[in-house]
């Protein structure tokens, strides 16, 4: 039922950062770590014009990549991982692979980070959590929401795998949408309002 409602609000599902290959996406993804994908778009193109490839991105020091990200939260530490990531890359051969030790094996990429490139970039069934997610599933009774690692495993054992990059997708859509953390009527939300159990309604509203 959930399944069916996500579709059909969302039947498509474009990624939300822009990029042109599987590092550049990498790249966007490091730097939407509490910020939003709308300032991460906004200050990626500049970023990409001069440095969209690893053995770019090491010709510039970690003073000129924090100058270009500065309005991304956390630009120090993003930009001291950027150039190190460019430089593991590099190492490895110079590319991208969708292999979950290599990405997570990267500076500043964890589990979540390296779901995404292997979902978006190359559509390897993945079910990356984020903080929207985190939320929903709780909300929806599809996890207990003790932790994102729990919350990752729940979901994929509720959805078929075939629908994990899109689900995945549809629900951070969704989060912004209609389900925000804050000052959220659930009674009203157009899943929330007969998926969420009286004592989460009772817990977030006071009421039920």
């Amino acid at each position: 039922m959930i399944g069916r409602k996500l579709d059909n609000l969302y039947p498509d599902t474009p990624v939300p950062l822009d990029h042109s290959d599987p590092y550049t996406l990498l790249v966007a993804v490091m730097l939407s770590a509490q910020t939003t994908d709308k300032k991460v778009n906004e200050v990626t193109p500049a970023l990409f014009k001069i440095a969209d490839s690893p053995e770019k991105m090491v010709r510039l020091s970690v003073d000129e990549i924090k100058q270009i990200i500065r309005e991304i939260g956390l630009a120090p530490t993003k930009a001291r991982n950027l150039r190190k990531m460019a430089e593991q890359i590099i190492a490895d051969g110079g590319a991208i692979r969708p292999d979950w030790d290599f990405l997570e094996s990267l500076a500043g990429v964890g589990h979540k980070t390296a779901g995404v490139v292997m979902s978006q970039a190359f559509g390897i069934p993945a079910f990356p959590v984020d903080t929207h997610i985190h939320r929903l599933a709780a909300r929806w009774g599809l996890s207990d929401g003790r932790n994102v690692i729990k919350t990752e495993r729940d979901l994929k054992r509720v959805f078929p795998e075939e629908s994990w990059n899109r689900r995945h997708l549809q629900m951070i859509f969704f989060g912004r949408e209609y389900c925000p953390s804050l000052r959220h009527d659930l009674t009203a939300c157009p899943i929330c309002s007969w998926a969420a159990t009286k004592k989460r309604v009772r817990e977030e509203m006071g009421v039920g």
